[in-house]
Formats: C-alpha cells, structure tokens, sequence
C-alpha cells in the first residue's frame, strides 16, 4: 500500500484557527464566528484546539467572498450551503467563479458583469428620467 502525505488530502485536519485565520485574511474571532452559526465545523483535539483543513479554508473563503463582494449576509450563506447539499451542485464555485472572473468551464465573462460600477450594461436599454411616471406629489 502506497504511503499518501497528509498534506494532500483536501479534508485532513491540519492548520490551528490562528493558521487558517491567516490563510484567509481573516481575525480567528470571525471563525469562531461562523463556527457559531453553523457554517463550517472544524475538527478538535482532544485538548479542544480547532483543527481546519483544505476544505476548511476553502469553505471560508467563499464565505468571504460572499459577504464583502456579493453582500450575502451569514444566513443567506448557511441557505446557499443547504441548497447546495440538497440539490448536489456546486452553487458556491460558480458564485466565486463569477465574480473573481474564474470560470472553471473557461468560458468568457459576460459584458454586463464585466463592466464597471455605475455603468449601463450594452444589452440593456437605458432609461432616461422623462420615461418615468411623473410624481403626482410633484410641483410644476
């Protein structure tokens, strides 16, 4: 039997919360955090110390992409991860993927994604203010 390397297993328990904090540009107090509300489960010991694996840390930063770049707040988030269990897709790759420009089939982003904040996307009609219903509490 061939000898595999603990580091290479995805869901081997490996860093302490101080490590993985770093490994995401997070305070170890927000993954107490998310531990609280049921978003990820790190491994203990048995003296208690949290242990977080490559999962781990992957799961973490989805959670934080999806909270600072799509404004999810951590209930929408434990749902998302519901949904995705249930239904057996990947939903949290395709999110990260979309909105770091990482594709994982390769293909292009959209221009409407692309473009930048503020800006009318190409395929969509602009609106112009006399296109409105007028305020009937207006005055003239």
């Amino acid at each position: 039997m061939a000898y595999q390397r603990p580091d290479r297993d995805p869901t081997q328990p490996v860093y302490v919360i101080s490590v993985a904090a770093t490994l995401v540009s997070a305070h170890p107090r927000t993954l107490r955090i998310y531990e609280d509300e049921g978003l990820i489960c790190p491994a203990r010991t048995p003296t208690n110390i949290r242990l977080y694996s490559e999962s781990d840390i992957r799961r973490i930063t989805w959670i934080r992409h999806l909270t600072r770049e799509r404004g999810v707040n951590l209930a929408g988030i434990r749902i998302l991860f519901e949904l995705e269990e249930r239904l057996g897709t990947r939903i949290l790759e395709a999110l990260y993927a979309e909105g770091t420009g990482d594709d994982p089939k390769g293909r292009a982003r959209s221009r409407s994604a692309a473009s930048e904040p503020g800006e009318q996307p190409a395929d969509e009609e602009a609106i112009d203010d006399d296109q409105l219903a007028p305020d009937p509490t207006r005055r003239t």
